[in-house]
């Protein structure tokens, strides 16, 4: 008798599993865009306009500056994690998923109201950050949420590539960040972009996040977290509890994340800096090379969360970091040229390693972890690990090149830090296929 074909082996999606799906991606692209919207604004545009007086005297330092507010609220998305953990742990997946979506949201778009530092003097930037910390304490919740909404809906032999739909709401948050960018250059002069075209962009999360609190609202709470309900008394743990029996996942979870975020951050926000500021590269075109490695960081992504379904998820992030690391010099040797398709086709190549190392985090960190603690656990590692990694490695980069006048520089950091997390994944045992749900009665 044949074998029968790989598509009809396969099951198709019930109507549900469908529905998380397109729940987790809608939501963590939208909750990506606000925060990446951020990211480049800083790049582009908030240093003149918020910290005025030190880019009178020094322009390269007000642009470090604006640099290090992308970091700050890395500081506090730990913080986020904790709260979320907790009270996801406690009151389910969606309520939480709900609650950052709509907090991410409303600080995006207060962003797009502020007066300037020539409005209001100190207190413009005083506000900035603050609405910036109010984003990383939602960032810090978010991730967990979706991750394990899709991987515990997940089919047993699925999860890699199930987990990875949270993932690509970073490479299309950053399509629609950058497209709106380039979109406002380009209607725009930059004396408009300057005076109120940067704001077009905050003020939009507004919509969008009306139609990802619409479909967050109309999903079924995880069937993992349901069973847990109804054992409640003998799952439910304390936070102490995750760093006393399970500290050590939440190292190596934080280790394992660090270079791909801190690459990752060169491509959100620091390519466009370095692009048009030191090479000389028009904005608007920056800006669609920008949009180009996305739509690569979106597809390996995929492809890395359906690999680590057939190779383990531990060798499917191996063979990432170790491209990101061979890729890292030749990579700066092409961008240094000054051609702008070059420039994009050296960012794209990047995004191979990135997606690798990336596409099979929500299944791995979901299967490192008891049921009781895994929001908490899954957040706050994933958390840990943007701080160590991507909060400033823009800025990292930015000072790195004006001490030394060479981006290899640049890359020689990256390549330290996939080290660290190459590290980091090897220390852990292959989790692929791990039971999700909890302990069974005797």
């Amino acid at each position: 008798m044949a074998a029968p074909s790989s598509a009809a082996a396969r099951p198709k999606l019930s109507s549900e599993e469908r529905k998380v799906l397109l729940s987790t991606l809608a939501g963590t692209s939208i909750e990506w865009y606000d925060f990446f919207i951020y990211a480049q604004a800083a790049s582009l545009v908030l240093a003149p306009l918020f910290f005025a007086p030190v880019g009178e005297t020094s322009p390269g330092l007000a642009t470090i500056i604006s640099l290090a507010t992308i970091g700050i609220s890395f500081l506090f998305r730990p913080l986020g994690a904790i709260v979320a953990g907790r009270y996801g742990d406690k009151l389910g997946r969606k309520k939480m998923l709900v609650f950052t979506l709509v907090t991410m949201g409303g600080a995006t778009a207060l962003i797009g109201l502020l007066p300037t530092y020539t409005d209001i003097g100190l207190a413009a930037p005083i506000a900035l950050m603050s609405l910036r910390i109010v984003q990383g304490f939602s960032a810090g919740g978010e991730w967990g949420g979706a991750a394990l909404m899709s991987v515990e809906h997940a089919p047993l032999n699925r999860r890699g590539l199930f987990g990875a739909y949270p993932q690509i709401g970073v490479p299309i948050g950053l399509i629609l960040a950058t497209g709106v960018l380039w979109l406002m250059t380009t209607m725009t002069t930059s004396e408009q972009f300057e005076a109120w075209g940067w704001r077009v962009p905050f003020l939009l999360s507004v919509l969008l996040v009306g139609l990802g609190y619409v479909i967050r609202r109309s999903v079924e709470e995880s069937p993992v977290f349901k069973e847990m309900l109804e054992r409640r008394k003998e799952s439910s743990a304390p936070l102490r509890d995750l760093f006393r029996r399970n500290a050590r996942e939440v190292l190596l979870t934080a280790l394992v994340f660090v270079a791909n975020n801190a690459a990752g951050y060169l491509v959100i926000a620091y390519f466009i800096s370095y692009g048009t500021a030191e090479l000389g590269l028009p904005r608007p075109s920056v800006l669609l090379a920008t949009v180009f490695a996305s739509f690569g960081w979106l597809v390996f992504t995929l492809y890395g969360g359906a690999l680590s379904d057939r190779i383990g998820r531990v060798r499917t992030f191996q063979v990432g970091y170790a491209f990101v690391f061979v890729w890292m010099v030749p990579m700066f040797l092409l961008i240094d040229i000054g051609n702008i398709v070059v420039f994009a086709l050296a960012i794209f190549v990047l995004t191979f390693g990135l997606g690798l190392s990336y596409g099979p985090m929500s299944a791995m960190y979901a299967e490192l972890f008891p049921v009781s603690v895994r929001y908490s656990g899954v957040s706050i590692g994933y958390a840990l690990g943007a701080i160590l990694g991507g909060a400033f490695a823009p800025t990292i980069a930015e000072l790195l090149m004006q001490s030394t006048g060479w981006s290899g520089s640049v890359g020689l950091y990256i390549m330290v830090l996939c080290v660290v997390s190459f590290a980091g994944v090897t220390a852990i045992k292959e989790p692929k296929g791990a039971d999700l749900g909890l302990p069974r009665r005797p």
